[in-house]
């Protein structure tokens, strides 16, 4: 449930890592009034430790092993912000990106893991392969199970590092990579080498634990080399400092783990390995509004390695002094535990388990392991109703209200404007394309903004706005800006001025100038990039954040694109894939992937500018963009302004990743029957016994591409070039005939 007071306070979540995932579930369960959370982290998907050894091994898929952090934000009512964080302004409270505006926080939590420290290897950072981050190590491991079915010859794989992490690895990957071989009929050997500086495999376990892994990897002709020292890595070779070489054509790096630097460069109190010293109440010993867990934390007075299960039981104590902190009450420290289990699987389906120096092993062990990695996962893909805020009394008197006010909306006597200085305060760093032509805009404000008209050319006006279909308002913003500016695209025309109409939801003063200044930065980025100005607009507040814009184009009268152009033999062409009506109606009831998501909000993003230049260079005489009429609604228009019938081939339409899997589920976008009624009775008869099997034809799309008519022998260059421009689904999707004698303007097979 949203909770209805104005944010008051944001709490931001850095890091997807094992801690911060309990948090964010918690905060979800019992949401606090008027407290926003923020969820920033570099992937989509977050992995859990404990099943990446299996991942690798094939045991698992990759949905098995990962934790949907979009879905999770969602359910939370967090919003997600896909970006990696480049710094800390402790000052001014703000997390820095390298690419987008600063993310204010009252109480920030980092908990983004360690990545192998490859600083002391020359060579490593450029020619092995970390375990960690993990998505980095998946798309390396995809290119080595490629090659090593790609010719029947010998390979070699070498990891660095013979810690838990490092044997279990190289286990694992032996395993799946003998396995692929075999099932290709290969006969040529897979090497592996495991080095270490230690005297000996896992220093840190048992005896007994060390004993059962020396003989294991001798059994499966693992070749050791212990006591040292990896001193550089080069292209394909491991150099030992006692001058030794080995050559692989994989190396893997799982030594000792290293923080981002910019902890200690940004000010946190860290140890000398750079790691975030924090207090027993994961507190940062230098900044009270600071907290850290997992690997990036060193917690004062109880030195852990780094793995991943304290990272899993600092979840419950992190949340509890997170909520502590913005309610304004003491912390409670926690002791963590000094002995943990160990289970290590041995790639195949057979794990070591050990604790408090006892050890234990068999397939027996692999199951429970199993069992227990399942059991966690199942926790964050089994997401419960949410209930109701809590604490509104505290929070009301934290932020100097009374509980009354804490949940009140505010009047809209004075037009729900935001205030002038918020305004003045969000804007003040955007830096829309300067026009000779604009006599009065943001640079030198007016009344209303005054553009000198340009002589021979025409303009073209357009209006659109919308609600926020995600969290991010700088994202949202640049989705806003590319789906106004699709109209003028679509006539042919070249954005020449804007002015925005935006929405903000009610918040406190600085929230509200920072998802402005988020938001409309996102805008005018995109603007700029299109060759648009941002010359004013107006702001209010409201429910929820909406953006639009008032764009005008210029073109010359004779080459605007009408709807009216399409000509019989025309091949229809289609720009982008289509399906984010289904897919956002997915997200909001937390079934769609976030990599689906992900991967429409790049289309959504993906400018129609270079599409419409092309096709106006093949000579199309028609285009429309394809929005939220959907595709068969939109084609409609063009069918009847020309006066002929598409046929539309409904096997060659492009759709976005998991469109089809959620069509298959039932679920639609609340516009999708309303498009569907409207346009049926245009198909002919022997077409409408198609269209139950076809939903994606009624999809409204948000950002969508660009539906144009190509003379037939133009139309397969005129694709290429637009895939050589980026547009990847770009596709003939039917042709245009005479109108049919019935009268549809539709047919579709």
């Amino acid at each position: 449930m949203r909770t209805t007071a104005p944010v008051m306070k944001d709490l931001v979540l850095l890091g997807g890592g094992h801690a911060h995932v309990g948090v964010l579930k918690s905060f979800g369960m019992r949401p606090i009034d008027g407290v926003r959370v923020t969820l920033v982290n570099r992937d989509t998907d977050t992995p859990y430790s404990g099943m990446l050894p299996g991942l690798i091994a094939g045991h698992y898929s990759f949905d098995d092993t990962h934790i949907d952090l979009g879905r999770l934000a969602r359910f939370s009512r967090a919003r997600f912000i896909h970006a990696e964080a480049t710094g800390v302004d402790l000052q001014k409270k703000q997390l820095l990106f390298a690419n987008r505006p600063p993310l204010a926080f009252d109480v920030l939590s980092i908990d983004t893991g360690s990545t192998p420290n490859t600083a002391g290897v020359p060579g490593a950072a450029e020619h092995a392969v970390p375990l960690k981050p993990i998505s980095n190590l998946l798309t390396r491991w995809d290119s080595l199970c490629e090659r090593a079915l790609a010719a029947d010859r010998p390979l070699h794989v070498a990891i660095a590092g013979a810690g838990a992490g490092g044997v279990e690895m190289l286990l694992a990957a032996q395993h799946r990579l003998r396995e692929v071989r075999r099932g290709a009929g290969f006969a040529s050997p897979v090497t592996f080498a495991i080095f270490s500086a230690a005297a000996e495999l896992l220093p840190a376990f048992p005896s007994r634990v060390r004993e059962t892994f020396d003989r294991v990897l001798r059994e499966r002709s693992i070749s050791v080399h212990c006591g040292n020292r990896v001193a550089s890595i080069e292209t394909n070779t491991v150099v030992l400092d006692n001058g030794a070489r080995f050559c692989a054509d994989e190396i893997l790096f799982a030594t000792d783990a290293a923080a981002p630097d910019w902890f200690a460069r940004d000010g946190l109190s860290t140890d000398e390995r750079g790691f975030i010293k924090v207090n027993p109440s994961l507190q940062s010993l230098s900044h009270g509004n600071v907290f850290a867990a997992g690997d990036v934390a060193a917690v004062e007075g109880y030195p852990r390695p780094k793995a991943g299960v304290f990272a899993v039981r600092q979840g419950p104590p992190l949340t509890r002094n997170l909520r502590n902190a913005l309610l304004g009450r003491a912390l409670v420290p926690f002791k963590p535990q000094q002995e943990f289990l160990s289970l290590i699987s041995t790639g195949d389906n057979y794990a070591v388990a050990s604790r408090n120096g006892l050890s234990l092993r068999g397939a027996w062990v692999w199951r429970w392991k199993d069992w227990i990695d399942r059991r966690f996962m199942a926790q964050f893909n089994d997401l419960p109703k949410m209930q109701p805020g809590e604490d509104r009394k505290a929070y009301a008197r934290l932020a100097g209200l009374s509980e009354i006010d804490a949940g009140e909306m505010r009047c809209g006597g004075c037009g729900a404007k935001v205030g002038a200085d918020t305004l003045a305060s969000a804007l003040k760093e955007l830096r829309p394309v300067a026009r000779a032509d604009v006599i009065a805009g943001l640079s030198s404000p007016d009344d209303a903004a005054v553009v000198r008209a340009p002589a021979g050319k025409v303009l073209v006006h357009t209006v659109d706005s919308f609600r926020a279909l995600l969290e991010d308002p700088f994202v949202f913003g640049k989705i806003a800006a590319n789906h106004a500016l699709g109209d003028i695209f679509a006539m042919g025309a070249e954005p020449h001025t804007a002015l925005a109409i935006a929405t903000l939801p009610h918040a406190g003063v600085r929230q509200t100038a920072g998802d402005l200044q988020q938001m409309m930065a996102g805008a005018v980025e995109v603007l700029n990039e299109a060759g648009a100005s941002l010359v004013g607009g107006h702001t209010a507040e409201g429910a929820e954040m909406t953006l639009g814009f008032a764009v005008n184009g210029l073109a010359d009268e004779q080459q605007i694109l009408r709807k009216g152009g399409l000509k019989p033999g025309d091949a229809l062409i289609l720009t982008k894939a289509l399906g984010t009506g289904t897919l956002f109606a997915a997200d909001m009831q937390y079934r769609a992937r976030s990599r689906w998501i992900e991967a429409a909000i790049s289309s959504m993003l993906f400018s129609n500018g270079p599409a419409a230049r092309a096709l106006v260079a093949a000579g199309t005489g028609a285009c429309t963009d394809i929005t939220g009429f959907g595709l068969a609604g939109h084609l409609a228009e063009l069918a009847d302004a020309s006066g002929v019938t598409i046929h539309i081939d409904t096997a060659a339409l492009p759709m976005l990743d998991g469109s089809r899997e959620m069509f298959a589920t039932g679920i639609v976008s609340t516009l999708h029957e309303k498009n569907r009624n409207s346009v049926t009775g245009l198909f002919n008869e022997n077409s409408r016994v198609l269209l139950a099997n076809q939903p994606i034809l009624f999809d409204p799309q948000t950002s969508g591409g660009l539906a144009a008519g190509i003379a037939a022998d133009r139309a397969d260059d005129c694709v290429m070039q637009l895939k050589q421009l980026g547009y990847g689904h770009a596709s003939i999707i039917g042709r245009i005939t005479a109108r049919a004698a019935d009268g549809a303007l539709l047919t579709a097979s």
